[in-house]
């Protein structure tokens, strides 16, 4: 039974009614397309199935088939007669077929819901105004939706261990686990370092980790995540805050070209926590834990809050005019940096051409792990290829900025927050050239530099960055920045009007859209940045694939569940 028109697709019946589901698709998930859940707890789309906390139990029956003839069993009526299975089954471990008669509200179901509740609460603590979970606690809302209300058990409950470290960032409270699994399958399947497991039998099973090895790998704070419960909890969040006071901003990882899809957490203009975002086209569910600290840097001491001139704290419109000053019939030269989103590469490449620098950019490399901390450790160097400020990929080095300056070739240098004196640039070739910087953080380029006008950090503006599949993906801007301080995008909105008055880019995040789309042979033609707002969007980067090596990703996407 295909339904019309759609090949890989098939038609079940759920909850007595006829739908279109993905063929072969789990049917925890299948039952979600239409608006049915199925609670669960072990299951996770991404992850193995184990079936063994019994809270997905339905009932499942399939069109009968006589044994002699093959022949389909038919009812008076002529409908197919189903087959029901004797006893409940696990829809975790389930995968639709066509005919498949699904009951997910029956008395059966809920009784069987009911007890499995009972069993998990039987030595849970009843902690639940001091556990980190509370807001997002799927036992919570379990027991709420699918328990009785009460308790039958009257004995004591087994004591375990409580604030067990299994490793730098993890935190185990034993008496919350519900034995579902999902972080040993997690260091298993996806992190490939095999460190966690239960000893000991029946209400006394506790998770550990093996002997003289510790949960220390760069993807450990995953299995916080993916704990339905408060058993695994980050050591870095615990206490800070109530997740319910949390406002949640969309945004992407900037640690590297991964392009990790992430909910930045915050309240009254301060950061909190990161966690991953589901996109079964770039990352699955899951992110390093190295790129969850990088919301730190906002408050760093080294961090930059005010424009100065020669050192001494001036305001921006005199910071501003003073750097006009210094490019303004002066050989320019312009140091790019692929942390800049897509918008600020782009109206930096007009500056360019409105002031004839010369444009310069490097790349940031290390090792790929093969899973999200890929090769080049920036957001958004095909961005800066698509954008027009790169011509071909990037070096690792300026050591051609370097050789320009010792031939006399440029008097003023706009750096955008690049270090130039660790970039292979001699502090002797710099003598005699002034250097305007923008940046986020102070360097030891920003302490040469005759004009410093701070910027902001990704989490206080938005944008878009392309990553290593050239998925273009916006982030948004989740706190506001220092006191005084202007986006990037207005900073050089106003550089390009004090080179040419006549300009008519804006900072508009919708015009500049509108204006990239404009640019002969562009990829971005027919993009808007609303958009990528409403999801992930893949431009043709074929011109670019001769790069000097492919990054890799050793993640196993779901076909079924494309959520973009």
């Amino acid at each position: 039974m295909i339904a019309p028109g759609k090949e890989d697709s098939v038609v079940i019946n759920l909850d007595g009614k006829d739908v279109s589901v993905p063929s072969g698709t789990n049917l925890v998930d299948a039952a979600a397309l239409h608006g049915k859940e199925i609670p669960h707890y072990c299951y996770h789309p991404q992850l193995s199935v184990a079936g063994n906390c019994r809270m997905c139990l339905i009932e499942m029956g399939t069109p009968m088939r006589d044994r002699g003839s093959g022949k389909a069993v038919l009812n008076d009526d002529g409908s197919p007669k189903i087959g029901w299975v004797p006893k409940p089954v696990i829809g975790c471990a389930t995968n639709v077929s066509a005919g498949m008669h699904v009951k997910t509200e029956s008395d059966v179901v809920k009784e069987c819901r009911e007890g499995i509740m009972e069993f998990l609460l039987v030595n849970h603590p009843l902690d639940c105004p001091i556990c980190d979970q509370a807001g997002e606690c799927r036992l919570q809302e379990f027991a709420t939706d699918y328990g009785r209300g009460y308790s039958r058990f009257v004995e004591r409950k087994n004591v375990k261990p409580k604030r067990t470290r299994l490793g730098p960032r993890v935190t185990l409270d034993d008496e919350r686990c519900i034995l579902c699994s999902r972080c040993i399958r997690f260091s298993q399947e996806v992190a490939k370092d095999d460190v966690l497991g239960f000893v000991d039998r029946g209400s006394f099973s506790t998770l550990t980790c093996f002997p003289g090895k510790e949960l220390s790998n760069n993807y450990s704070l995953n299995t916080v995540d993916i704990c339905p419960v408060g058993a695994l909890t980050s050591t870095d969040f615990r206490f800070k805050m109530r997740v319910w006071f949390l406002k949640e901003t969309r945004s992407i990882c900037t640690e590297s070209s991964a392009g990790s899809n992430i909910t930045v957490s915050s309240r009254e203009g301060q950061v909190y926590r990161i966690t991953p975002r589901r996109n079964d086209l770039v990352n699955d569910s899951w992110m390093t834990d190295s790129g969850r600290t990088l919301f730190k840097t906002v408050k760093a001491e080294n961090r930059l809050v005010f424009p100065s001139v020669s050192g001494s704290r001036v305001s921006l419109t005199e910071a501003m005019d003073t750097a006009f000053k210094l490019f303004k019939n002066k050989r320019v030269g312009v140091i790019g940096s692929c942390k800049s989103s897509l918008e600020e590469l782009f109206l930096l490449s007009q500056f360019c051409k409105a002031t004839k620098a010369k444009k310069f950019i490097r790349g940031h490399f290390g090792e790929d792990d093969g899973i999200l901390l890929s090769a080049d450790r920036t957001p958004n160097l095909r961005g800066a290829l698509v954008s027009g400020f790169a011509n071909k990929y990037p070096k690792s080095d300026l050591s051609i900025l370097n050789m320009a300056l010792q031939k006399g070739e440029l008097d003023t240098l706009v750096v955008m927050g690049e270090n130039l004196l660790d970039s292979k640039v001699d502090a002797a070739s710099l003598s005699g050239t002034e250097v305007v910087f923008l940046g986020t953080h102070a360097n030891e380029t920003s302490k040469l530099a005759s004009v410093v006008l701070p910027t902001l950090t990704a989490f206080e503006k938005s944008g878009s960055f392309i990553n290593r599949s050239f998925y273009v993906q916006a982030f948004l801007q989740a706190i506001p920045g220092p006191a005084g301080l202007i986006p990037d995008l207005q900073i050089l909105s106003n550089l390009i009007s004090s080179v040419d008055p006549e300009s008519d880019l804006s900072p508009d995040l919708k015009k500049i859209w509108i204006a990239m789309s404009r640019v002969r042979n562009s990829p971005l033609k027919g993009i808007s940045f609303s958009d990528l707002k409403q999801g992930t969007v893949q431009i043709d980067g074929s011109k670019w694939k001769n790069m000097p090596f492919v990054e890799k990703s050793a993640l196993h996407h779901n076909p079924m569940m494309k959520i973009k």
